[in-house]
């Protein structure tokens, strides 16, 4: 079966009455759950599964696709009314979204979110139709040496998410990776600072982390300076209207992002919650204005919503070409593929084109129904700020403790949660940042597995980072990212002499 006429089942699927209807569905179940701070599409389809027995399957698996990216696309809600990451891809849209809410902009925060997410979001589902069996050879080149080049370039982005002193930004880094090192070492088996307590061989979870440095240290900082400057009030919702100049901000950080996003998707380990990051990184790297990041600029919250979702579309790449699950969630929804009767893989598009053309045609549907869903709701859902302050900040504590308790049934989690909400809010006392801290929690389990992967491959050679092309493409460009600002700096301290 041709592209051409492969696109045109998959469009017969999600067209079809029953389509539409399982793709709405998906889309309202994921957004709701992905406004809960704690609850992300992984819990989602682990509880749809059961539901899908003796479903079709390509109905069934459309369905929980939509579940999937409706929970990235609404996972930036609370980021933004509350600093409560809904799942962590949307951590990086508290940086800019929250401040916009505090300032009065609560809705054209939540449009501009909503706005981004479809754009990105729809242009990656064009590079996945038209490129998903091309690219899955592009996923499996990248071997250990890369994937570390990778996480390095990531890591010079640091200095970027600093909010003033770059040495506190990499205080705050090392700490991220300390914490990132707890738990039983993933090559050799042994336990690594895990202070004899059994709950922390499996490591600490991120949302535990996210949650406490954000949310719970938020709640913390509000009550101790008796709710002054917290979250907005009744009547600083502001206006939902974009004007001409706040279109013109978003379109360049929306068509860069939906490229970036999807690429960084197809990468198995990458995800939303890297693209974000990275999404944001760039685009304040490459700003005219660096110094509006994190005070509530547009560009700051376009930037990293476009790039989470279109890493959404381009984590099914791997999984639909190559049977490889690229993060948690597309691991489940292999499993469900699996529960189905489906094999993911080569053979998926001759076996079965109903239900890979399937599920990728659905996602324009689906980004149509999250953009008509969301934009007439932004001023019933920003209003939830207009709840009392001590009412909402209870609500806060208590989807927080809900969210991080759901994730394994375990009290310890609940303390963690508080100290890192003490942590985070003594890390605001003293300005140390948190970002550089959440970015290097997440690139370190992966660049030490992928170096110590590649040493053990070449036998502790280190030549093995630079004669694999892809890997010193990506460290002459993280040479370039470390002294770019570096070089910055010297010429506007030329210019003001």
């Amino acid at each position: 079966m041709g592209s051409l006429e492969g696109i045109l089942t998959g469009f017969q699927v999600a067209i079809s009455l029953e389509g539409i209807m399982f793709v709405l569905l998906g889309v309202f179940v994921g957004t709701f759950i992905g406004m809960l701070p704690g609850l992300g599409p992984i819990t989602a389809i682990a509880i749809m599964i059961p539901i899908t027995y003796g479903m079709d399957p390509a109905l069934a698996l459309v369905m929980m696709a939509g579940v999937y990216y409706g929970a990235v696309f609404g996972g930036s809600t609370s980021s933004i009314l509350l600093n409560a990451p809904g799942i962590s891809g949307t951590v990086a849209s508290s940086f800019d979204g929250y401040p916009m809410a505090q300032n009065g902009q609560a809705g054209k925060a939540l449009a501009i979110a909503a706005i981004s997410s479809f754009i990105g979001g729809t242009i990656s589902v064009v590079l996945l139709m038209a490129f998903a069996p091309m690219l899955s050879s592009v996923a499996v080149s990248f071997g250990p040496p890369a994937y570390f080049s990778l996480m390095l370039l990531g890591l010079t982005a640091i200095a970027s998410l600093s909010e003033g002193s770059t040495l506190k930004a990499m205080i705050s880094a090392v700490v991220g990776f300390m914490v990132a090192t707890i738990g039983i070492d993933p090559q050799t088996g042994t336990a690594r600072f895990d202070f004899g307590a059994p709950h922390l061989l499996d490591g600490i979870d991120f949302l535990v982390i996210a949650l406490g440095l954000f949310a719970i240290s938020e709640v913390g900082y509000l009550v101790i300076n008796r709710f002054k400057g917290s979250f907005a009030s009744a009547k600083e919702l502001g206006s939902l209207k974009l004007t001409k100049q706040d279109m013109k901000d978003i379109s360049g950080p929306a068509g860069r992002q939906s490229i970036l996003g999807f690429i960084l998707g197809i990468l198995p380990g990458a995800g939303a919650t890297i693209a974000s990051f990275i999404g944001y990184i760039s685009e304040k790297r490459i700003s005219k204005n660096p110094e509006k990041f994190g005070k509530g600029y547009i560009k700051g919250l376009a930037g990293p919503e476009t790039a989470n979702n279109a890493a959404t579309s381009g984590a099914f790449v791997p999984l639909l070409s190559l049977g490889i699950p690229g993060s948690g969630t597309t691991a489940v929804m292999l499993g469900a593929f699996l529960v189905l009767g489906i094999q993911p893989g080569p053979m998926l598009m001759g076996d079965h084109p109903d239900v890979f053309w399937g599920v990728i045609a659905s996602m324009y549907i689906g980004n149509v129904f999250l953009l008509v869903l969301n934009l007439p709701l932004i001023p019933y859902i920003a209003r939830v700020l207009t709840t009392p302050r001590p009412l909402l900040i209870s609500l806060v504590m208590m989807f927080s403790l809900i969210g991080v308790y759901s994730i394994s049934f375990s009290t310890f989690d609940l303390y963690l949660l508080l100290g890192f909400g003490v942590l985070g809010f003594l890390m605001r006392m003293f300005a140390f940042p948190a970002p550089p801290f959440i970015l290097a929690f997440i690139l370190g389990g992966m660049m030490e597995q992928s170096f110590r992967q590649a040493m053990t491959s070449s036998q502790g050679n280190l030549s093995v980072f630079f004669t694999n092309n892809i890997s010193l493409a990506l460290i002459i460009l993280s040479v370039l990212s470390f002294a770019f600002p570096i070089i910055q700096s010297m010429r506007q301290k030329k210019k003001q002499a």
